[in-house]
């Protein structure tokens, strides 16, 4: 299984080179490239997670062994939270992927595009794997200097603009990153996130270490779009190609920043009250200021975009809660179920939230608009789009047998138990807005009346674009069963205690 490891970064990274190569000579195939390639890491990550039973596997790259027991060379970890975010990026990436055939034809530059989606991939599975954290900062600009591009590929007024203000944002976001890190190697004199955790938490009560998460805050909760860090995330999800905007707000803000906020805090970091509270509190106020930003909105993907920072503000709240008790000494159990409800929820929102972004690109690839007020009556007319959107709005809402219901209940029961009842509360009535803002997109595209000649010419889009659609709505049912017992400590679990084994 060790020498499968490299093959997460060396087969998009091989794809995005390989594409500007043979793109004259083999007409078309850099369409299909990219999709193959995850489909294959997608089969890798899934074999690796039921052999693997839990257990971690570190590759070593170049085969360099630790001098004196100080780890020198580049490490790649795998452990079950890492390889569920694989499967999630690559599946995610894959559907994208699949739907951006057609979509992207009307584009000039194709073979770009292919070769810049493949880079992002790259990128973003080096961020969940790398065991040293200046590759952690490698990778991660790897998948946003990529994103950046992406972004802009329209090549429109509005699609620069979004993608100059993405950048600057961003570009503060990694200097506020590399200066933690740099921090980090002055203080511990090593790299290597393990290694850094043993000098770190030798010394719990440091105000350099404090120094040092305060700015890991700030410059990944900016990659995130974490309120306040959130300026630049509306502009970009809603400008760039609808099979970019799923990746971006489906994978890329988890990848870059949610996932390694946990990573690095749970495995590097003794937890602490100030800390915690911070992040439960920037983690509350996402939630509630995005569906309030949201509602408003008649633009789909600005109203999703809003959503997005809405919805992580539940994962990073979950998260802040099982912090809390962690810091205060409280049950284990309840820390580990406000883990397992924020990680639930965060591989939920990647499947429903790709799916909204791919049905708004539907919509307006058939239409030409995504303003609501002037779509309408488009459920018999596009009845796939219809269908698969009622869908991941349920799922959104937290509306069961969706998987949107079960991840917010276990959260909702989490902060419960650990008597965090204001942050209960403020989950519920979030989730009921949430509901009310896509009972408006389902109204206005599809219920009401068609409000254009225009409109009543539209037809369904091509299969390749309709085909990622169903098979998200599938997984936003399937993906509920990982709360029954089996299932459940198999994919989510085992994900949970890589994080956890760390701290007990």
């Amino acid at each position: 299984m060790d020498s499968l490891v490299p093959l997460f970064v060396i087969i998009p990274l091989g794809i995005a080179f390989l594409i500007p190569l043979t793109w004259r000579f083999i007409p078309g195939i850099y369409r299909y490239l990219p999709s193959a390639g995850m489909l294959a890491m997608t089969v890798i990550a899934l074999v690796m997670l039921f052999s693997l039973g839990g257990e971690t596997i570190i590759y070593k790259v170049g085969g360099w062994e630790p001098v004196s027991n100080i780890p020198i060379g580049i490490h790649l970890v795998i452990d079950s939270m890492s390889l569920m975010m694989l499967m999630i990026v690559n599946i995610v990436g894959l559907l994208a992927g699949l739907f951006s055939i057609p979509y992207i034809d009307k584009y000039t530059g194709e073979n770009y595009y292919y070769s810049l989606f493949s880079l992002m991939v790259a990128g973003m599975n080096g961020v969940v794997m790398t065991g040293d954290l200046f590759n952690l900062f490698v990778f991660l600009e790897i998948a946003v200097i990529a994103s950046y591009s992406l972004v802009a590929f329209g090549s429109s007024r509005e699609e620069l603009e979004a993608s100059f203000k993405y950048q600057v944002l961003g570009g503060i976001a990694s200097l506020l990153i590399l200066f933690s890190l740099a921090v980090t190697y002055w203080y511990t004199g090593t790299l290597n996130i393990a290694d850094v955790a043993c000098v770190l938490q030798s010394d719990p009560g440091s105000d350099t270490a404090l120094f040092i998460q305060l700015f890991m805050v700030a410059g990944f909760g900016l990659k995130a779009a974490m309120i306040p860090f959130h300026a630049w995330l509306p502009d970009a999800h809603s400008s760039a190609p609808s099979p970019v905007s799923a990746m971006l707000s489906g994978v890329l803000i988890k990848a870059v920043g949610v996932y390694a906020i946990l990573r690095l805090f749970f495995t590097m970091f003794t937890i602490t009250i100030e800390i915690a509270w911070i992040v439960a509190v920037i983690g509350a106020l996402s939630m509630v200021v995005g569906v309030f930003l949201a509602i408003g909105q008649w633009d789909m993907k600005r109203l999703l975009a809003y959503h997005s920072i809405s919805q992580m503000g539940y994962v990073i709240t979950a998260s802040g809660i099982a912090m809390i008790v962690i810091a205060r000494g409280g049950d284990p159990k309840v820390a580990a179920l406000a883990l397992a409800g924020g990680i639930f929820h965060m591989f939920n929102h990647a499947m429903f939230k790709g799916l909204l972004f791919l049905n708004a690109g539907a919509l307006e690839y058939a239409t030409g608009t995504r303003n609501l007020k002037e779509l309408g009556g488009l459920s018999d007319l596009m009845p796939v789009t219809s269908l698969t959107n009622l869908g991941a709005s349920l799922s959104i809402s937290g509306i069961p047998p969706f998987n949107g219901f079960f991840s917010k209940l276990i959260i909702i029961i989490a902060a419960v138990k650990g008597r965090f009842y204001f942050l209960a509360l403020l989950a519920v009535i979030v989730s009921i807005i949430t509901l009310a803002s896509f009972m408006k997109v389902q109204r206005y595209a599809f219920l009401d009346g068609v409000k254009s000649p225009k409109l009543s010419k539209v037809r369904e889009v091509p299969f390749l674009m309709y085909l990622p659609m169903i098979v998200m709505a599938i997984l936003c049912l399937a993906m509920s069963l990982m709360v029954i017992p089996g299932i459940r400590e198999t994919f989510l679990m085992n994900a949970v205690n890589s994080l956890l084994s760390v701290i007990s």
